[in-house]
């Protein structure tokens, strides 16, 4: 069988927290048949722009197809001890090499797309990078809201253990209440140091 895999990427740039990469696989004939879904986001719809609650509803429906073997899926999260120690491009390249490993399809048999500047391993021949590529093609759209959610749970997690900083609110982005409370209370053991070196 061929497959489609869509890949997307949350968190490049917070101050706190890991970066998250999922890889979505979906067999040729049921993707083309999924994508006029009327229950699923709509092309343009990229998880950012979704009400929380949108998102957290579509998250459950492609868990649910998945459960039911339509879709599969793989999420990385990359620890910010990480992505201080080697760098933000290549924790991200580790979370995609990882997410599509994981996955376990063939290479010679699948057709990988990718949101913005990611690429995947050489050996993936088809692979095709697509500018705002989440709100161009909907399996990429489907790896960025099963990425963000994760994501987004991991730091509300991270703002019952570390109450002054926030997490649950801004979810690790440099906002001005984050800033000021790196300010007020220093740089948690949650934090990226490399990217919080102007406001500790």
């Amino acid at each position: 069988m061929k497959f489609v895999v869509g890949i997307d990427e949350v968190g490049r740039g917070p101050l706190a927290g890991p970066v998250t990469v999922c890889a979505v696989a979906c067999e040729e004939g049921i993707y083309k048949k999924l994508k006029h879904s009327r229950g699923l986001p709509p092309v343009g719809k990229d998880s950012k722009k979704l009400k929380r609650e949108d998102r957290e509803k579509y998250d459950k429906i492609l868990r649910e197809l998945s459960l039911d073997g339509k879709i599969n899926f793989k999420i990385v999260h990359i620890s910010n001890k990480i992505i201080d120690a080697r760098g933000i491009s290549f924790a991200i390249r580790q979370a995609l090499f990882k997410s599509l490993s994981d996955l376990k399809i063939n290479p010679n048999s699948s057709k990988v797309l990718l949101d913005g500047g990611l690429k995947a391993p050489l050996e993936f021949k088809s692979q095709k990078t697509i500018i705002k590529g989440d709100e161009k093609e909907r399996i990429i759209s489907w790896a960025s809201i099963l990425a963000k959610v994760s994501r987004d749970s991991l730091m509300q997690k991270a703002g019952i253990k570390f109450p002054e900083y926030g997490f649950e609110l801004h979810k690790g982005y440099g906002t001005l209440k984050h800033r000021e409370s790196i300010k007020k209370h220093g740089i948690s053991s949650f934090h990226r140091i490399t990217f919080c070196k102007n406001y500790g």
